[in-house]
């Protein structure tokens, strides 16, 4: 047996037999990605102090990663399409890695936030790659299962980010949570080389390299605006990043539609399984994401635990997460996605609306059930979502296909942080300021309290040290009536303290009710949107067998003549003809027509060329997703 796995999936007569090891290293490449975000809430707080960061530095060091992540995944997934899968995924992992050893060894906040940028570019190649060499590894009839252990891969490293990070923070500081990356980076790199097979499109003419590079500038921009707008208010540099997204998209969509081989073809949003499933990804992380940013803030600063017991306390997410799984994967063959995916969402709107309840007395036992909730109910939605995204697009378009998810999971996330962020922000320093009027508080004190819970935090603490410090004086003092003046000026400055300590905990723990509030109506809204959307199990089953149809069909009129190979790719074909545009409609149109008829009302799908070559025959994949 060679060290490097050589045999290109397509060219494979059989399922791939080490696929499920593949798997593995597809979701420990996932892992790391999604950890890269999550562990960094959790080192904030010491990142803060070693480095003197501001607001604006700390928020601008998160999100640095988020912008080339989300804006670069189109144009990087089309190129490994055409080029190569694990190529891509492999360049990934150094790029990541490497930003990882530089994020470890900077001192400044500009290092640290172009180190960040750097893992967003890595990250970008990466996530696009594992679920496009997942879809063309597995067969159909085993890639929802594949699909279902790779999102509960993404809800594990939600919850285990801020664990290993308050790990390593116990002994280690704030850098170790970018050294953590070097290894399982290195481990995954060996992995892809070994167990993972190379991967390509069989027919892939031309990128589209003006559209690619308009969704970076129209996705980039929307980004960058979703960012600084509601952090540091609608000033120059956000009104001119929204007018640049909103005619970049423009430009983008007019494009994508005249073009013969668009780099993502949106017509397929008119698809209603389709574009459901894309707006559920999208509500599901804002929910996740906004839920996630204050929460972790909330167990640090107004529960009083440290990053590990932090992290401790977010794995019931995690476990929730699998266990919501493994439900989707028998739930949804027997009733169907959209009410999997609608009961998955409600179930998310509830563990919102649970939180709306938590006050200055709530302990963490008050947030155990919305945890829970939350981690089901991801589990629930987000698997046979992936699989419907997945399944619209062709063998050549797999790599565009997962990043079409991850683009909306991206920027469901961005959402959320900005949105239930800015809601979290503003409500906090409104009951901050009710809280504390009548007070003596300085009014530079009071701005500065309001600007973030750390920072109330920290002004309580200042006038608590400035109590303690006037109650040592007292004690040398050699007067008895200078000593009992310091001490009634420290007996009150301390009773301050505590009551901005107390002023600051309540006021954070209603503007978390109040933006979890927000946070349900927005996904309850949404839920109703999808459930409209999402088709019912008959008809979904029929729009399954024509997305199925038309994609082999497309095939063929690509490539003139081949053979079927691995079903896990879907129909490849061997050779490259051209053929325009017109034809493949016409060819389409008259599968769509025969799929229809051959369905009828819910009978038998027609064959189409999946499984081994000759196989003749095909499982639905809306029977086992």
């Amino acid at each position: 047996m060679r060290l490097v796995m050589n045999e290109p999936v397509e060219g494979m007569d059989r399922p791939y037999a080490r696929r499920w090891w593949a798997l593995l290293v597809l979701c420990l490449s996932l892992l790391i990605i999604v950890m890269a975000n999550t562990a960094l809430t959790v080192a904030a707080p010491d990142m803060t102090r070693d480095l003197g960061l501001s607001s604006a530095d700390l928020q601008w060091v998160i999100d640095g990663y988020t912008v080339p992540y989300a804006a670069l995944m189109l144009l990087l997934g089309a190129i490994g399409d055409k080029y190569s899968r694990r190529g891509a995924l492999v360049l990934g992992l150094v790029v990541f890695g490497g930003g990882a050893v530089a994020g470890s060894l900077v001192d400044s906040s500009t290092g640290v936030i172009a180190a960040r940028a750097v893992m967003g570019v890595g990250a970008a190649l990466i996530m696009p790659a594992t679920l496009s060499l997942l879809a063309a590894t597995f067969p159909r009839a085993e890639r929802a299962k594949a699909i279902v252990l790779w999102t509960a891969t993404a809800g594990l490293a939600i919850a285990a980010g801020p664990l290993v990070a308050g790990a390593l923070l116990e002994n280690h500081g704030w850098s170790s949570t970018f050294l953590i990356n070097v290894p399982v980076a290195a481990v995954a790199l060996v992995g892809a080389l070994v167990l993972v097979p190379p991967s390509k499109a069989a027919h892939h003419n031309r990128i589209d390299y003006v559209g690619g590079l308009l969704s970076v500038v129209w996705i980039g921009s929307l980004v960058y605006m979703i960012i600084e707008g509601p952090h540091f208010g609608w000033g120059v540099k956000a009104v001119t990043a929204a007018v640049v997204a909103g005619a970049g998209l423009v430009l983008f969509v007019l494009w994508e539609l005249r073009h013969p081989r668009p780099v993502v073809d949106v017509r397929r949003f008119a698809n209603r399984r389709f574009a459901g499933s894309n707006l559920a990804v999208a509500l599901f992380f804002l929910a996740v994401f906004g839920a996630f940013y204050y929460l972790t803030q909330h167990l640090q600063f107004v529960l009083g635990f440290d990053a590990l017991d932090t992290g401790v306390r977010m794995l019931p997410l995690a476990g929730a997460v699998f266990v919501g799984s493994a439900l989707t994967g028998y739930l949804t063959p027997r009733i169907g996605m959209k009410f999997t995916v609608t009961a998955g969402m409600i179930g998310g709107t509830v563990a919102l609306a649970l939180l709306t309840r938590v006050d200055a007395s709530s302990a963490y036992g008050d947030l155990v059930l919305p945890l829970v909730l939350l981690g089901l109910a991801i589990g629930l939605a987000l698997s046979p979502c992936t699989d419907a995204i997945m399944g619209a697009f062709p063998e050549s378009e797999l790599g565009v296909g997962g990043a079409v998810n991850d683009t909306s999971l991206e920027l469901g996330g961005s959402l959320g942080i900005a949105i239930l962020g800015s809601v979290l922000a503003s409500s906090y320093s409104s009951h901050l300021a009710d809280a504390t009027a009548g007070s003596k508080l300085p009014a530079g004190a009071l701005d500065t309290a309001q600007d973030s819970v750390g920072a109330g935090y920290a002004v309580a603490e200042g006038i608590g040290a400035k109590a303690h410090e006037l109650g040592a004086r007292a004690a040398q003092s050699a007067s008895p009536e200078q000593a009992a003046q310091l001490k009634a000026q420290a007996g009150q400055l301390a009773d301050g303290a505590r009551q901005m300590a107390d002023a600051v905990g309540s006021s954070f723990s209603d503007a978390v009710a109040h933006t979890s509030l927000v946070g349900a109506v927005i996904l309850g809204v949404g839920t109703i949107l999808v459930a409209v959307l999402l088709p019912r199990k008959g008809r979904e089953n029929r729009a399954e067998t024509e997305v199925e149809a038309v994609t082999d069909t497309g095939a063929d009129a690509d490539a003139g003549t081949g053979t079927d190979v691995q079903g896990g790719a879907g129909a490849v074909t061997e050779g490259e003809t051209s053929a325009d545009s017109e034809t493949e409609t016409d060819s389409e149109t008259e599968t769509d027509t025969e799929a229809q008829a051959k369905a009828g009302d819910g009978g038998e799908s027609p064959v189409v060329g999946d499984g081994e070559a000759g196989s003749g025959t095909v499982t639905p994949r809306a029977a086992v997703s």
